[in-house]
């Protein structure tokens, strides 16, 4: 069942890491069991639609220390009728604003997504996007997982609807990331820009 897989997103975004990936075969902090994340009760899909900045990045192949130059950039999450969402994200690449564009297709649990057309996506076998905690105004954390190459990657995006969020949802972030297994050096949070921002 595709919603029973594995996501991760944004790493064709961040093309060093990917890159990295492929010229080596590091030891990667194995992926939580889906039943350990939390999912968000009642989820509305329609207020969960629109911008984010991300805020914060953790993930079993970021880097602090190799990923402290990346810059903040923007997903924004289109709602369709049938409850699926067009999604973009906006980065700054080489100077120019790159767009990464998928479709996010609802599971049976709402707030729970794999990746549409996961065919056109060479080495991708399986992809989940799991939306953690939200209140849809401020802030939002989302898990994502996916088996790469026969390697399971997870991370964990904090979003915020601003470009500053209250030290205390970045506190609950971090703590959330590190019962997953990850550390501080696992963690990234990405240097606020104003390039590619209202695009």
């Amino acid at each position: 069942h595709p919603c029973q897989g594995l996501l991760w997103l944004g790493l064709v975004l961040l093309g060093a890491l990917q890159t990295q990936a492929q010229d080596s075969t590091p030891n990667l902090i194995p992926a939580p069991p889906l039943h350990r994340i939390p999912l968000q009760p009642d989820f509305q899909h329609e207020k969960f639609q629109g911008k984010w900045y991300i805020i914060g990045l953790a993930g079993n192949e970021i880097n602090k220390e190799k990923h402290s130059q990346f810059k903040m950039y923007t997903t924004t999450y289109e709602l369709k009728e049938d409850n699926s969402y067009n999604v973009t994200s906006t980065v700054v690449w080489k100077k120019a604003c790159d767009y990464w564009i998928r479709t996010f297709v609802p599971c049976s649990r709402p707030g729970q997504f794999t990746l549409g057309n996961i065919e056109r996506y060479i080495g991708t076998k399986n992809y989940t996007v799991r939306v953690v905690a939200t209140d849809y105004n401020q802030f939002a954390m989302v898990f994502f997982e996916k088996v790469y190459k026969n390697q399971e990657f997870f991370k964990i995006t904090l979003y915020g609807r601003t470009k500053e969020l209250r030290p205390v949802l970045k506190e609950i972030f971090i703590n959330f990331v590190k019962t997953l297994g990850l550390t501080d050096e696992h963690i990234i949070f990405p240097i606020p820009n104003d390039q590619c921002m209202d695009k």
